[in-house]
């Protein structure tokens, strides 16, 4: 039974001006929501590969799956209200007591002068961007045809812990490490891509990516729109892929670039023993870490260097928009990530994408200011700063799995000894 709102929309005065320059008027505001448990048996599944470190499946699969229904249960009540699309769709996690609860958000548009379309209106496309975005997108050329998201939930792992526990006595990189974080990472990008895949798209755009911990693991995931460009159907069977936002998508396209490929270059770092104990002295002195700045450095010029040779791998002339997190995974491992966009220069007349209009209109860049305020817990939540001190918690993760294995072990021993 879906309850009627008809006349409640998510959809803000500047993203309305933007719709209605498109075509389109404002919609309903759909929600769908699912909560989902671990469950004993997956738990243990998920216990054991997360001391074999890489992907812990199981988790990968819960939150995919549970994302997926709370995403379908939205359409559902989107179809009900009718339209031609679905914008500024988005997921949100909630934890009540060890049961997660996932829940997408969306708002309907409609077409032409119709208020309401019927019920019985087909979607022609989801995206993950909200209106103001829609419209830069559009403007570019860039037609949307499906939200598209990919999830990956990780762990270092203790064989990881085993295998690099020598080479962290020595100061430089640990390939090991640096292999489980790159590899899992990939794989987000490769099923954001192969959702996007499934609905025709020769383009991934606008990818929004985060790093958050769930249920004793990292989780990266990846959403964006799955688009049709047509200059771009050379790439149908790679689609292209960016994490630039819309608006700087817009003014790429207009200044004459193309994106191609969304590259990323992982390292970890450890200081080693000798580097660490001379790194706490120097601390007890004052003045320049020159341990801990050498090794920071050279962590950032692996990372660099790797999304460098990607964006020349794949024909791109440059990387734009990159990004940079710095993680401290603690025992005195450091992870450099870097993240951005590899683009590719189309002489003028040569260069079959150009946006519709030359100038983007104000209300398409404004961002619309918070006008609801919750500092119930204490302040401000720093989402950098919860995403820090999840990364060392990771480290600790195998060893805390180890424990409890070993309590259900002990508990089945005295049952079995008693009998």
């Amino acid at each position: 039974m879906i309850e009627e709102h008809k006349r409640v929309s998510g959809l803000s005065g500047n993203e309305i001006y933007c719709l209605n320059k498109l075509g389109m008027k404002p919609g309903q505001l759909c929600v769908g929501n699912s909560v989902v448990a671990i469950g004993v048996a997956r738990g243990i599944g998920a216990g054991l590969s997360t001391l074999g470190g890489g992907e812990v499946s199981e988790i990968t699969n819960l939150v995919h799956n549970g994302r997926l229904r709370a995403f379908n249960r939205m359409m559902e009540e989107a179809k009900h209200y009718g339209g031609i699309g679905l914008t500024g769709v988005s997921f949100d996690l909630i934890n009540h007591g060890g049961n997660l609860e996932f829940i997408t958000t969306g708002s309907t548009v409609h077409g032409g002068e119709a208020a309401v379309s019927t019920a019985s209106s087909s979607k022609k496309f989801s995206t993950s961007a909200d209106a103001q975005q829609l419209y830069c997108q559009m403007d570019s050329g860039f037609e949307p045809l499906s939200f598209v998201f990919g999830n990956v939930a990780y762990s270092i792992g203790l064989g990881g812990n085993i295998s690099g526990a020598f080479r962290q006595l020595s100061r430089g990189e640990v390939p090991q490490y640096s292999e489980i974080f790159d590899k899992t990472r990939h794989l987000a990008l490769k099923r954001i891509v192969d959702n996007a895949k499934q609905h025709g798209a020769n383009a991934v755009i606008g990818i929004q990516t985060t790093i958050s911990s769930v249920l004793g693991t990292q989780e990266m995931m990846m959403v964006g729109t799955a688009s049709r460009h047509p200059a771009l159907d050379h790439y149908l069977a790679e689609p292209v892929t960016s994490d630039m936002t819309n608006e700087e998508m817009w003014n790429m396209v207009n200044l004459g670039y193309q994106p191609i490929k969304l590259v990323m270059g992982v390292s970890v770092y450890s200081l080693g023993l000798k580097g660490g104990i001379f790194s706490a002295l120097q601390s007890l002195g004052g003045g320049e870490v020159s341990g801990l700045t050498e090794i920071l450095y050279e962590a950032r010029e692996k990372a660099l260097a790797r999304i460098e040779r990607d964006a020349e791998a794949c024909g791109a002339d440059e990387v734009i928009g990159v990004k940079t997190r710095v993680y401290d995974l603690g025992k005195g491992l450091v992870e450099f990530m870097a993240i951005g966009t590899a683009v590719k220069r189309i002489p003028g007349a040569n260069n079959p994408m150009k946006t519709k209009n030359e100038n983007l209109p104000p209300q398409a860049i404004i961002r619309d200011q918070e006008t609801f305020i919750d500092s119930t817990d204490g302040g401000t939540l720093s989402l950098n700063r919860s995403n820090m001190q999840s990364a060392p918690r990771l480290q600790g993760g195998p060893a805390s799995v180890i424990g409890i294995i070993m309590v259900i072990l002990i508990f089945m021993l005295k049952l079995w000894l008693h009998h």
